[in-house]
């Protein structure tokens, strides 16, 4: 199952259940190549049992995470976004973030330099960027949070 941004036609998280007829192990997967990671993640589950059984659990296990609301958490200047953060509005745990050198703030820029941020790939702590401009709703209610 893909859970994906429509506003943004962006992936946010991939997660999926291999089976093998008595065992199910679901997690977070590769959003291409479809495997289970090396290590569990905060979405693993594993179950033993006949197959209607593992199916009625497996069916809770993807409605328990398609029910967390979801927000898209956005940095903006001069009318465009440099940085935004997919994260689950009930924990504030991210999912995927991005950020573009290009378009942020000069300001910010130098600070995090003089701070010796690193931003990897596009990356960076939602911590160095303060709170975000724009907090949109992309699935469920994050108002009640």
């Amino acid at each position: 199952m893909d859970i994906v941004d429509p506003q943004r036609n962006q992936g946010i998280l991939t997660v999926g259940a291999h089976f093998n007829g008595t065992v199910v192990h679901a997690d977070k997967l590769h959003n291409q190549l479809f495997s289970l990671p090396e290590e569990a993640t905060e979405f693993t589950f594993t179950a033993v049992g006949n197959p209607a059984e593992l199916a009625e659990r497996t069916a809770a296990w993807f409605e328990a995470i398609l029910v967390r609301p979801l927000v898209r958490c956005e940095w903006q200047h001069t009318g465009h976004t440099y940085a935004v953060r997919y994260e689950f509005a009930d924990t504030g745990r991210g999912l995927i973030e991005s950020f573009n050198d290009a378009l942020a703030p000069r300001r910010l820029r130098n600070r995090l330099a003089a701070e010796g941020i690193v931003r990897g790939r596009g990356r960076i702590n939602r911590a160095h960027l303060g709170e975000p401009d724009l907090i949109a709703s992309v699935r469920g209610d994050h108002l009640g949070q």
